[in-house]
């Protein structure tokens, strides 16, 4: 039989392609043809974890993990140690070291999200013409005496190996991990890493880095280099270092509230046009449950430092929309000054819930009271626990049925100081734990953006699932050395491996600040515009008040050019009245007055200056914002050169036994105000205004209702004589 030319060189081109086969073990194989398997390790179901799973059904791709439900044999995760989950790789691929047409990505779960499908990881895995690709990061860890061992990497590149993500054909993988054995609690890094710095067993295997993050982003040392770029209307990770699109990201290290971060818009979490995708995924529908199975879920209220508006505070937590019979109510106080506060209360609804608990304690006992409310939802078997502090005030009674609905293990609605950007949570930690402005930060606390947000601290309020209270690996801590008790909390989370989420669907309610609440001032709220001015408008701005703006309603104009406007309640008018009461010090009536610059005043009452009791820059701010604008809806044509001007604030007493009234005369202002602060016919007889050149009276004054009637010149008037009982007014001369 003849041979061929052509015939001996097909089979010399036949035997040389099997020899190389044969030393490599990997046939070169077309990449349509090719099948990707992900192995991970993960001992328990922890979010990151289901965030991983999630991550890999999303995009399609074939997963098994090793160690589930089985105690992790690896050592201290923080530290040296990994090697069983190297021991658990070797033993998966065993059935697979002959594949040749299998690719396998080796990948933590917990810090580790999948970004791509099979097509694209395949297709970047062939690029690099290798067996195996390794991740790569900035860190030579463990052993920094390596460094000088490693190949030098041009541009920058990424050096040294991560071993939270090795990719390559299962047969070579196989035989990688068989070079050397491993301890389980044997370091995987390291191991990883002398296998590589073999250089004779680096070019067998055909091992290269994955230095410029085509294939894999490890974030630690490297978040500077990556950021979420918008593609298509939704986000994908870049790295702008070397322009590539990584897909696997790991936050290794110290970056994985990083990952957390970017994993609130990747893979396809979050979008400008759709917002949040996953909202409404695995979540509780409780509409479809009877009222008598609703969860049960204790209301653990703490009542730490004197907090203004707590009345309002408490009436929000009776108004929480839910079965009182599925709820426990204990209320915890720190302080002495709230505790007739919460005994009236606890009298007037306490039998509406299915028990109320009240305890007293010191401040040093805050963190121990904190820890005995887990212990009293564990006893009550309940299924949640909600915890609240006397500053969050929720003001949607759908708060707790959304949270529970949202269906996560520890979830806070998003709260606000009115008019600032303090919130509830922290989008970022800075390096020493604290507080650090996330990139997004200012979008969700204005609502730009709203979902359901990962985030490394929340506060003040937060539901809490009872599981996470029974199981001593995630159940939360209120202390540490050196932290405060919330700081403490959401540190221990972290550390566990527990999610925090922020939930900005809807507006739930918003934060007081109690920094500046004086309590040894009489009615100490009505000093508190300018910290809290919304709760200061709810309890002490008129209700009809904007109704003074309505272009359908003419105001009401008892004399001429004399407009009368509803503006505070009958609650800031006691409360005032008893001010002015407590302090006492009215003056004689006389023409000698010593609180002003001259001594002398020309038309004297019995009046209190809002300077004497400390409310003059508080009036000033209310005339600012509330009257100001009513000047200018009936005086057209007249703006002040900026806030209103006056130095004469007062509140003016007539009665019989002092002074009953008071003589004609001209303000020194441009325009007066007058506030009935209490009614006649009730609280006192006689009194009003007489405006005597229209020849007009208002007698009939309405508590809270304000008079404005311009100053000198035109409306010369005169205080009617008070017959019985006492007339309380507030007056300003503004712009004298």
């Amino acid at each position: 039989m003849k041979i061929s030319v052509v015939g001996i060189a097909i089979l010399c081109l036949f035997l040389t392609s099997d020899l190389a086969f044969a030393e490599s073990e990997v046939r070169p194989t077309a990449r349509d043809d090719l099948k990707l398997l992900v192995l991970t390790v993960a001992s328990d179901k922890t979010d990151g974890y289901k965030r991983f799973i999630d991550s890999a059904n999303l995009n399609g791709l074939k997963t098994k993990v090793l160690g589930l439900d089985k105690p992790w044999q690896g050592g201290n995760m923080k530290s040296v140690g990994g090697g069983y989950k190297l021991n658990l790789y070797l033993e998966a691929l065993e059935p697979y070291k002959k594949h040749v047409d299998l690719v396998v990505l080796l990948t933590d779960a917990y810090d580790v999200v999948l970004l791509a499908n099979s097509s694209i990881i395949l297709k970047k895995f062939t690029e690099f013409d290798a067996s195996i690709v390794v991740s790569t990061e900035r860190s030579c860890w463990p052993d920094k005496n390596l460094v000088d061992r490693y190949p030098i990497v041009d541009l920058d590149g990424y050096r040294f190996i991560n071993s939270g993500g090795v990719i390559g054909y299962a047969s070579q993988l196989y035989k990688l991990l068989s070079e050397k054995t491993i301890k389980d609690l044997g370091d995987d890094q390291l191991h990883l890493t002398n296998l590589y710095l073999n250089t004779d067993l680096r070019e067998k295997l055909k091992i290269k880095l994955d230095s410029y993050a085509s294939l894999f982003q490890s974030l630690y040392l490297a978040e500077d280099d990556v950021r979420l770029r918008l593609v298509n209307k939704s986000y994908i990770l870049e790295n702008i270092h070397f322009n590539t699109h990584p897909a696997v990201v790991h936050g290794n290290g110290l970056s994985k509230l990083t990952l957390n971060s970017y994993t609130n818009y990747i893979p396809n979490k979050w979008s400008p046009e759709i917002g949040c995708n996953t909202c409404q995924d695995n979540t509780i529908n409780l509409s479809a449950y009877k009222k008598d199975d609703y969860p049960t879920v204790l209301i653990s209220v703490f009542v730490d430092k004197p907090t203004p508006f707590f009345d309002e505070f408490l009436e929000k937590i009776e108004n929480i929309d839910y079965p009182k019979s599925r709820l426990f109510l204990s209320i915890t106080t720190l302080v002495d000054y709230h505790k007739d506060h919460v005994k009236k209360f606890i009298s007037r609804v306490g039998d509406k819930y299915n028990a109320t608990f009240v305890f007293h304690k010191t401040t040093d006992e805050n963190i121990h009271a904190r820890h005995f409310t887990f212990s009293l939802c564990s006893s009550k078997l309940c299924d949640y626990l909600f915890y609240i502090e006397s500053e969050a005030h929720l003001d949607n009674p759908q708060t707790l049925k959304t949270l529970i609905e949202d269906n996560k293990k520890i979830i806070a609605p998003m709260l606000t100081r009115p008019f600032k950007a303090w919130s509830n949570f922290w989008g970022a930690l800075s390096k020493d734990g604290f507080y650090a402005r996330s990139f997004d930060y200012m979008d969700i606390v204005n609502y730009n953006k709203t979902g359901i947000w990962n985030v490394p601290y929340i506060c003040s309020v937060y539901l809490m699932k009872g599981t996470i209270l029974e199981n001593k690996y995630t159940r939360p801590s209120y202390k540490e050395d050196n932290l405060d008790y919330d700081m403490a909390f959401s540190k221990s989370l972290r550390e566990k491996g527990v999610f925090m989420y922020i939930d900005n669907q809807y507006t739930f309610g918003h934060l007081i600040d109690s920094e500046t609440f004086d309590i040894t001032l009489k009615n100490p709220e009505v000093f508190q515009l300018f910290d809290n001015r919304y709760d200061w408008e709810q309890r002490y701005i008129h209700p009809d008040y904007m109704e003074n703006f309505n272009p359908d309603n003419k105001p009401a104009e008892p004399c001429p050019d004399v407009f009368w406007f509803p503006i505070v309640t009958e609650q800031f008018c006691r409360e005032f009245i008893e001010i002015m009461e407590n302090f006492g010090k009215w003056s004689d009536g006389s023409n000698n007055d010593p609180r002003l610059d001259t001594g002398y005043e020309a038309v004297p009452t019995r009046d209190i200056h809002m300077r004497q009791v400390g409310l003059q820059s508080v009036w000033l701010e209310f005339l600012k914002l509330f009257v100001s604008p009513l000047q200018e809806r009936v005086y057209h044509g007249y703006y002040s050169d900026g806030p209103p001007q006056t130095l004469m604030n007062f509140v003016v007493k007539y009665n019989p036994l002092g002074q009953a009234s008071l003589r004609p005369h001209h303000d020194s202002s441009t325009y007066t105000i007058n506030i009935a602060l209490n009614s006649p016919g009730k609280d006192y007889h006689g009194g009003g205004c007489h405006f005597l050149r229209y020849k007009c009276k208002v007698t009939d004054m309405k508590v809270g209702w304000m008079l404005m009637h311009p100053g000198r010149l035109t409306h010369y008037h005169e205080g009617l004589e008070v017959t019985n009982g006492t007339r309380y007014i507030m007056i300003s001369f503004v712009d004298p």
